[in-house]
């Protein structure tokens, strides 16, 4: 028992707050800073905003071997390692959390129904998301299929006017990395442009 509360004692005889809770704590905000900074570095490289991820990706090591130089200091200190563990999953859910807000990229949207649809198709084009429109034949007799390409952001509210319009309707929704031309909502198309201008995608061959 004497040895144990001897581990955590300085050379004083008092409690080394350095060892077990400043140290600490910094390892466990610096990892939430690497960890979150990978997760944001792979979300860039996904839709083709490549030039910032060399920055992103020199940081996130950078933050990462200062933090494995104090662990290595402190082999003895079993804070250190509960804070690396605990920095790594809460800095995986940040990480998540803020390329959720971020929200970036386009997604496409299909739907499919056997209804009318003619005010849902009105209801896209009051808010100008671009639409086109195919009919199709379906299990059960002929469909009309809806595409339409969306800024990330702005899904939650095109699924509200389907669930509101046609609330049968089955839809899908999923990722693009570009397009050329289209129609999309003035705030969507502003902000993605200036993006596009602060960090360009790399051209496909």
């Amino acid at each position: 028992m004497l040895l144990f509360t001897e581990m955590f004692r300085d050379a004083a005889g008092n409690f080394d707050y350095h060892s077990w809770v400043v140290l600490p704590l910094i390892i466990f905000f610096s990892r939430i800073c690497d960890v979150s900074l990978g997760t944001i570095r792979h979300v860039f490289i996904s839709k083709g905003f490549r030039k910032i991820v060399p920055l992103l990706g020199f940081f996130e090591v950078l933050i990462w071997i200062i933090v494995v130089a104090q662990v290595m200091k402190n082999l003895n200190n079993v804070a250190c390692y509960l804070a690396w563990a605990g920095g790594f999953a809460t800095g995986t859910y940040v990480g998540l959390w803020i390329e959720e807000r971020l929200a970036l990229g386009l997604q496409v949207i299909r739907i499919i129904t056997n209804q009318d649809c003619s005010d849902l198709l009105q209801a896209l084009k009051k808010q100008n998301h671009g639409i086109t429109v195919v009919d199709a034949q379906g299990a059960v007799g002929p469909v009309k299929m809806i595409f339409t390409i969306i800024q990330r952001k702005n899904v939650k509210e095109v699924a509200l006017l389907i669930r509101k319009y046609n609330p049968t309707a089955f839809y899908s929704i999923e990722e693009i990395k570009d397009t050329s031309q289209g129609v999309f909502t003035e705030n969507s198309r502003t902000g993605f442009a200036s993006i596009r201008q602060m960090f360009p995608a790399r051209k496909g061959k």
